[in-house]
């Protein structure tokens, strides 16, 4: 199996939650408002999480720090295009007056090109963000085990050590 086999199915499965939770906001009209974007890093987040975790399951002890950065990135980074295509298409196609509502007052100046850049500038920060942050929970510990000159003692040992 890839390296890459397991981010890329992460991220086919995060790019639909993503493009599902943007087709139902869109049924009530929240679509255009910028608020609801920010549960967008909520499914990444999640998604990213799983990947790193189940390629950690599947390594157990050859995980290293740097496959771990590579799972996050990849599934982060293929999700965030595959979701900036849709919203191209969505856009562009299917609803070609959606960036003058998105846009509202600050004008109708801006091109989809903008929207789609600014759109895959922000999935990719929020991968590297979210993907630096989780590596600090499943990256494997530097600090030192006990050494043989370490002595351990029991419970009654410390209560006489106490009483002495």
């Amino acid at each position: 199996m890839s390296k890459f086999t397991l981010p890329i199915r992460y991220a086919i499965a995060i790019s639909g939650l993503l493009i599902s939770y943007f087709l139902i906001i869109s049924l009530f009209g929240w679509h255009t408002n910028p608020l609801f974007s920010l549960f967008n890093g909520v499914i990444t987040a999640f998604g990213i999480y799983e990947a790193i975790k189940g390629y950690k399951l599947r390594k157990n002890e050859t995980f290293t720090y740097a496959d771990g950065f590579s799972v996050g990135i990849v599934t982060g980074f293929v999700a965030t295009l595959l979701f900036t295509i849709f919203f191209g298409i969505y856009a562009g196609n299917i609803v070609p007056t959606f960036l003058d509502n998105f846009m509202g007052p600050w004008g109708s100046s801006t091109s989809l090109g903008i929207i789609l850049f600014t759109v895959a500038i922000g999935g990719f920060a929020t991968t590297a963000v979210v993907t630096l942050s989780f590596m600090q929970l499943f990256k494997t510990s530097w600090n030192t085990t006990k050494s043989e000159n370490t002595t351990e003692f029991t419970s009654e040992e410390v209560v006489s050590l106490k009483e002495q």
